[in-house]
């Protein structure tokens, strides 16, 4: 870690220079990614076995932080980070970024009437499930321009690519 960026800690402290909307977007469609994939696969998962909403909601958000942390696990651990670091380094990096892009996402499910019962093959679950990813991502991306700019979040995993 530079120097800069080890003084970058305090919550008042300016962005650094550099940070641009371009990184937030990029570090934003990773999360996105691997929130929609496991979200995705939940919700797959828990209709095929006729679970309720909640089960399938939490196992949704569940495999959305597993393949959200997985996708930067991996990336850390091919640029020769031990697997102990790479978790640390995933879990700095991106659980601020998965938490707000799944509370976000799932809020909107929640309040899209008949969104919660509606079944896979229909156009209400998919029209909700992509509008909340949709309404995520733009929440999210400025929340992760900030903390790039103060030398957290995806800004970690930069680091050691």
């Amino acid at each position: 870690m530079d120097h800069a960026m080890h003084h970058q800690t305090g919550a008042g402290r300016e962005a650094r220079p550099g940070t641009t909307w371009s990184m937030a977007v990029r570090a934003t469609l990773h999360c996105l990614l691997g929130c929609a994939i496991g979200e995705i696969l939940g919700m797959v998962i828990g209709t095929a076995l006729l679970w309720g909403n909640v089960p399938t909601m939490v196992l949704a958000i569940g495999l959305a932080f597993v393949f959200g942390y997985s996708f930067t696990l991996f990336a850390v651990v091919r640029a020769g980070v031990s697997l102990k670091s790479a978790v640390k380094i995933a879990l700095a990096a991106d659980t601020v970024s998965i938490a707000v892009m799944e509370l976000v996402d799932n809020a909107i499910i929640a309040l899209t009437p008949g969104a919660m019962d509606a079944e896979l093959s229909e156009g209400l679950f998919w029209y909700a499930l992509l509008g909340g990813f949709a309404v995520a991502f733009l929440v999210t991306t400025p929340v992760n321009k900030w903390m790039i700019g103060r030398g957290k979040g995806h800004a970690v995993v930069h680091a050691h690519h």
